[in-house]
């Protein structure tokens, strides 16, 4: 994580350069003109190089460019002379994003934060500045091997072609061979069909430097398991167990859900992938002419929901259930559900990312009992586990 969020880490250096591509923007917006933009000839003012500046952040002192300007008679609100701190500044550039707030909400905060006026028009260009920061992170390297990840998709408003379209964003958050959770990147759905965009988002995995994954737990999604294989054919699929009944549910009277739950409950808390065959036989026996379907779905999707009998306790309990991903989408959503509607994909990594990083923020610690799940997997996976 320091090489992320430390003193010299990736946050701490794309911090400086957001850091200077807004003073560049004030700058524009001050002198009227855009670098080397025509209009900039004979206006009675130019730009004038840069001066060094030492800054005081969160993750430590850093030196940064501060554009001049010919006539000096450029400040920015932002940093006023002799600041030497910008944590205050920090904070707020990060809190506005992760809140999602709309152009017209940062001036008025700025305004009441710093008493400046800064235009919409000054805010909108340094918030377009930022947007190469946010594909850093998202186009990152990674770990050549995943023993777990965690595939799943939230859902948000967006304005695209004047309407305001439901569209997914898909989510993939992998545990590495430490045992640390890291979200490997939000990718934002084009209205393709749920597989087949699944299909991209593992293929970009496999671009940005992965190539081997253990295990993948996903949803019922169809097509899910081949999108997945068709890249990393070696990979075993555990179905979401949670996903499982609650789709099973839908075909349950009120009156039998408790038992049927029950039943259900004896399935996959079973010791042994002999003992959940037998009581899913039994579910068989018991419910199937009343419930065909439900009954039907387990069997049909059994192959995939049981992988986790292969594994011992601390493994199974891990990937059952997408829950991990799950917990992280719901505080994504947290940030989201003030927003009406984004106005465009951007907009929505650009909070999403942000959202990310105080969300992970807390995540210092492995995964509970991973030494003895590297162990498990390193036997396991005999031959693909990394010395």
């Amino acid at each position: 994580m320091d090489d992320f969020f430390g003193k010299d880490g990736i946050f701490a250096r794309l911090f400086a350069d957001t850091l200077e591509q807004m003073l560049e923007a004030e700058l524009t917006a001050h002198l009227g003109y855009e670098p080397h933009a025509a209009e900039g000839r004979n206006s009675g003012n130019s730009r004038n190089g840069s001066r060094p500046r030492k800054l005081r952040t969160s993750q430590g002192d850093m030196s940064i460019q501060v554009p001049r300007d010919r006539n000096s008679s450029f400040h920015s609100p932002l940093l006023p002379a002799y600041q030497t701190t910008t944590n205050e500044l920090e904070d707020k550039i990060i809190a506005l994003y992760a809140k999602g707030t709309s152009t017209r909400d940062i001036q008025s905060t700025l305004h009441e934060l710093y008493g400046v006026e800064v235009s919409a028009a000054t805010i909108s260009t340094i918030t377009d500045k930022v947007w190469s920061l946010v594909e850093a992170w998202q186009n990152r390297p990674l770990a050549s091997v995943y023993p777990i990840v965690f595939l799943d998709a939230i859902h948000l408003k967006l304005r695209r072609e004047s309407k305001v379209v439901t569209t997914a964003v898909y989510v993939v958050l992998g545990v590495d061979l430490e045992g640390r959770r890291d979200v490997l990147g939000h990718w934002v759905g084009d209205g393709a069909e749920g597989a087949n965009f699944w299909l991209s988002v593992v293929t970009d995995l496999q671009a940005r430097g992965v190539e081997d994954i253990f295990i993948a737990c996903i949803d019922g999604l169809t097509g899910f398991k081949a999108a997945i294989q068709t890249v990393f054919p070696k990979t075993q699929i555990q179905r979401c167990v949670i996903h499982q009944v609650r789709q099973s549910l839908t075909y349950i009277a009120w009156k039998d859900r408790k038992a049927f739950v029950a039943d259900l409950k004896a399935i996959y808390g079973a010791p042994t992938r002999e003992a959940a065959e037998t009581k899913l036989l039994q579910l068989g026996e018991r419910w199937g002419e009343k419930y065909a379907v439900a009954v039907r779905s387990w069997e049909t999707n059994w192959e995939d929901l049981a992988t986790m009998f292969d594994y011992p306790s601390p493994i199974r309990r891990l990937i059952y259930t997408t829950n991990t991903v799950e917990g992280y989408n719901r505080q994504l959503r947290k940030v989201t559900k003030t927003k009406g509607s984004l106005p465009s994909a951007e907009a929505a990594r650009k909070l999403l990312y942000l959202a990310n990083r105080d969300i992970t923020r807390t995540w210092t610690a492995p995964v509970f009992h991973w030494t003895q799940i590297l162990n498990q997997l390193a036997i396991r996976f005999e031959g693909r586990f990394p010395i």
